[in-house]
């Protein structure tokens, strides 16, 4: 296949190589369901490595363009039919929806195998070291940076706190802000929610919802100094709390001198626009917790999360909790910066909102 490559040009050639067989696959000379030239035979007629060939591809598979099949080869997902590229069902981790949290995110088995490796020989033995109880510098501070990115929170990597998955989190903040607080729930609310502030010692308090979030009289009846909520496509009734009723929360959380927990799990998967802003943004350095997990945008069996504490909850935190060791692997955790610092993380979370608007 005769790609022409201009080497004198400033665009990298992997980009002048992915941007020709784009062309050609939206033009239908590559229809649906095609192979792919093999990377070894395009670089030799490219004359380049086959390295660059790799990096065209990887970007053509991270638009939906193209899929790995394992021992096979790569091959066309694109159809002028179909509103957005989508994937064909072959070599791809997927989870069923059982009727608790909707459908997890699904990821090549391929990119997370070869992600695996890269870390390993890029890490070495410092995969065998321990973490800080924070969690390693490197993954806070790259989810620091896609926070900034992505979703207008500006937070340091200090306050940045790694651990085994939202539940861990939960358990983390009440012994933190100290077990004879109430909590209060949104009804209808997770159940596992209520299991772990239960097994923590805590007592809660359910505040009913109308269509728009927790009703304002709810707020002002209970005697909770803890609100545990999640704003967007809370679980199960799919309500995403209006901005009036956010300022409210946070108008509660400031007149009561109480906290609120920000349970943030959904909110990547927006469709269209930008994700609601945040109750943490809202109110950066008052009194907010953020948690959110890699579960539903990598996949559920990284048991990672992480949680953003306001400035000035770090001394309670290292004071209450900071003797626990770090619950997340140290390979987990430098798999995780290394994918989110390549852009692989946000491109996977376009690929699955695209499936979703797309019908997929």
């Amino acid at each position: 296949m005769n790609i022409p490559i201009n080497f004198s040009s400033s665009e990298p050639i992997y980009i002048q190589i992915y941007n020709t067989l784009k062309n050609k696959i939206i033009s239908g000379a590559f229809p649906y369901g095609t192979k792919l030239p093999s990377k070894r035979s395009l670089a030799l007629d490219c004359g380049v490595s086959i390295v660059t060939i790799e990096h065209a591809y990887s970007v053509l598979r991270d638009e939906d363009y193209c899929e790995t099949r394992e021992r096979s080869g790569y091959y066309v997902t694109y159809s002028p039919e179909r509103s957005f590229p989508s994937g064909l069902n072959t070599g791809k981790i997927s989870v069923k929806n059982t009727g608790n949290i909707p459908v997890q995110a699904d990821i090549s088995f391929t990119a997370f195998a070869g992600r695996m490796r890269k870390v390993l020989s890029d890490y070495g033995e410092r995969v065998l070291m321990k973490s800080e109880y924070n969690g390693c510098p490197e993954l806070r501070e790259a989810i620091s940076l896609y926070l900034m990115r992505s979703r207008n929170i500006n937070v340091t990597p200090e306050q940045v706190i790694i651990g085994s998955g939202a539940e861990y989190l939960y358990g983390i903040c009440i012994q933190m802000l100290g077990r004879e607080r109430i909590i209060a729930l949104e009804n209808p609310s997770y159940e596992k929610i209520k299991a772990v502030y239960t097994a923590n010692g805590a007592v809660y308090d359910m505040l009913e919802m109308d269509n728009e979030g927790i009703l304002p009289e709810e707020l002002s009846r209970t005697n909770a100094s803890v609100l545990h909520v999640t704003p967007f496509n809370s679980f199960p009734s799919n309500i995403t709390t209006s901005a009036e009723r956010r300022a409210k929360y946070i108008e509660w959380a400031e007149i009561r001198n109480a906290y609120i927990i920000e349970d943030d799990y959904d909110s990547e998967f927006i469709l269209t626009g930008t994700a609601p802003e945040t109750l943490f943004s809202m109110c950066p350095d008052g009194n907010v917790i953020y948690i959110n997990t890699f579960s539903k945008t990598i996949a559920p069996s990284i048991r990672a999360g992480y949680m953003l504490l306001p400035e000035c909850l770090l001394p309670l935190y290292s004071e209450k909790t900071g003797f626990y060791s770090c619950t997340v692997p140290v390979l987990e955790q430098y798999f995780l910066a290394d994918w989110i610092n390549s852009g692989d993380f946000e491109r996977n979370i376009n690929r699955i909102r695209h499936r979703k608007f797309s019908g997929k």
